[in-house]
């Protein structure tokens, strides 16, 4: 038995995986994002529940939002502000006494993806997350592959290209990690509506009613999708002269729009060399469980390399 626990700004939600990576068990709660016990608690209390209920004691994988630094091991996480700055992994490895591995939520949404999910056999694959932010993971022959820093695949601050952002008049926006002009802020369902407020001069649409109005053929609605496929393909054409994935698979709300599926390949290759072809880009398999099967995933690598090496 694996544990796999998908951190959120939310909900922290655990699923117990059995070896063939079957749901066995799921629970859910509130993440205590402003307060760093808590949060601890919170995380240690859903793993010994599930050994309660299960009768296990199983390892854990843990995918958490932001980056963690290659040195110190101190987080920075914009969506659970409590782990900015403090230590996870060793404080719950000696909470637990147990196995505990960590990875970005982006990645074991990847990981889990090109195991049994929509890219399931492929050689190399990218799962790319566009949903209020954009992150992603890079996974080559079922391993992820993380990077010296652990940020492979950390498409969401790549820079915007600055020729786009001449085109369409828009300006360079400041980023939660420091820097302007991230991806990010552009092509994720955030930076979506960034560009409506920008054609337009009002904020605060929702997103769904931006995706029925283009749906509908709506003049302003069609030009800001327009634009957001063009920075979306133009991030796409980067990704693949970086890693040239076999597989890109989208996940995060934007991922459900049907017309990326339709559209992005033309828009990516009107960015790529003449004669490279364009990734096969899917829909994802699990949907938003894929994060914490993912995590699963990890825990159950990690057991399995543990074994090999005694």
């Amino acid at each position: 038995m694996y544990y796999g626990i998908d951190i959120g700004g939310t909900k922290m939600e655990l699923v117990a995986c059995d070896a063939q990576l079957q749901v066995c068990h799921r629970q859910r709660v509130p993440t205590p994002t402003g307060d760093y016990d808590s949060f601890i608690d919170a995380l240690a209390s859903l793993v010994l529940q599930a050994d309660a209920i299960l009768g296990v004691r199983a390892p854990v994988g843990l995918g958490v939002p932001g980056i963690v630094d290659s040195i110190s091991g101190k987080h920075l996480s914009a969506n659970v502000p409590c782990l900015t700055g403090r230590l996870l992994l060793p404080v719950l490895r000696q909470r637990l006494d147990r196995t505990v591995v960590l990875g970005n939520d982006c990645q074991c949404f990847a990981l889990s993806e090109a195991h049994g999910g929509a890219a399931n056999g492929a050689s190399s694959m990218f799962g790319l997350i566009i949903g209020t932010g954009a992150g992603a993971g890079y996974v080559v022959n079922g391993n992820l592959v993380r990077g010296r820093n652990g940020v492979a695949g950390e498409w969401g601050h790549l820079p915007v290209s600055p020729s786009l952002l001449e085109l369409y008049g828009l300006p360079v926006l400041p980023c939660a990690c420091g820097r302007k002009g991230c991806l990010e802020r552009y092509v994720s369902g955030t930076g979506l509506r960034q560009l409506h407020a920008q054609l337009t001069g009002t904020s605060g649409i929702n997103a769904d009613l931006l995706a029925q109005a283009y749906q509908e053929g709506a003049p302003m609605a069609t030009r800001v999708f327009d634009m957001h496929l063009d920075l979306l393909g133009s991030a796409l054409a980067q990704i693949v002269l970086a890693y040239d994935p076999h597989v890109v698979v989208l996940g995060g709300g934007l991922s459900q729009l049907p017309h990326l599926y339709r559209s992005l390949p033309a828009a990516t290759a009107a960015h790529l060399i003449p004669g490279m072809s364009v990734p096969t880009i899917l829909p994802p398999a699990f949907g938003d469980a894929g994060g914490a099967r993912g995590a699963a995933l990890l825990a159950a690598q990690a057991t399995q390399s543990q074994h090999k090496e005694a």
